[in-house]
């Protein structure tokens, strides 16, 4: 993966990652199911926040981890081995630049990867050619432009677009969730579905208050505050106010939305 992450590798970060998994554990993965005896590629699993949920549904299945991130691939395997999942392999690796052979696995799950990559159709090609004839690719992805709120506010989405700005120039796509059947497609996997996760929240959900609006979204806007400030996408108090408006939304009677997207081809 040749991008650099907008979000940076801090405790914070992880932290976070950690929080948007747990809260969209079901709405994402209740159907991350594969075939028993099957063979799994998890491409891009960072700190292993989606590894902890989709291993332990897949028990007499294997996934082989991989991230190009060394320190993320320390903390991924210290998280699993602390909650003693046993069906998971750890290894460093480069999406561009597979080094298994073709058709290697059975099925293959990319979660929150793409959005970071500069050639996204480059990447599904990679992975394709290790991915066995008749097998599945999944992929979830989030889109900022589904994200909208009561109170609205222009200032909120200002701060937003700073973040997909940033993701822009990073060389990555922060909208890329309405993206993933014409990837899937023009990578040239077969009988493509996607199927739209919206993450309603409002005061009756307060899991999802603090999970999500909160813990999740509003921290990762907040956490390009510097980037955008110093790189001139808008002025302090404007995005501070964004930020202020964001939490406004997880208040009594706030409302929070978002789409993520869950897409899967064969080949």
């Amino acid at each position: 993966m040749q991008s650099g992450y907008v979000h940076g590798y801090s405790e914070r970060e992880a932290t976070r990652l950690a929080d948007q998994a747990n809260c969209l554990s079901d709405l994402l993965h209740h159907d991350s199911i594969f075939p028993e005896n099957s063979l799994i590629l998890e491409a891009g699993c960072g700190i292993g926040a989606q590894t902890k949920i989709v291993a332990p549904k897949n028990p007499k299945s294997k996934f082989i981890s991989i991230d190009i991130s060394e320190e993320s691939l320390q903390e991924a395997k210290s998280l699993i081995q602390s909650l003693n999942i046993r069906n998971v392999e750890f290894q460093s690796g480069d999406i561009f630049k597979m080094d298994y052979t073709d058709e290697y696995f059975d099925h293959i799950l990319v979660c929150f990867v793409l959005e970071h990559l500069p050639k996204p159709l480059d990447a599904l090609q990679s992975l394709k050619r290790i991915l066995k004839k008749g097998g599945t690719i999944t992929l979830i992805e989030g889109d900022h432009g589904s994200a909208y709120f009561y109170p609205d506010s222009r200032y909120a989405r200002s701060a937003i677009d700073c973040q997909v700005q940033l993701q822009k120039s990073n060389g990555g796509n922060a909208l890329i969730g309405r993206e993933l059947y014409p990837l899937l497609v023009n990578a040239g996997f077969l009988e493509c579905s996607v199927s739209p996760r919206m993450v309603y929240v409002d005061s009756s959900r307060p899991e999802l208050v603090e999970g999500f609006t909160r813990n999740t979204f509003t921290a990762m806007i907040e956490g390009v505050r510097d980037k955008a400030i110093s790189g001139s996408l808008i002025d302090k108090s404007s995005f501070e106010k964004g930020i202020e408006d964001l939490y406004r939304t997880s208040e009594s009677d706030g409302v929070f939305c978002y789409t993520f997207f869950k897409g899967i081809g064969y080949k």
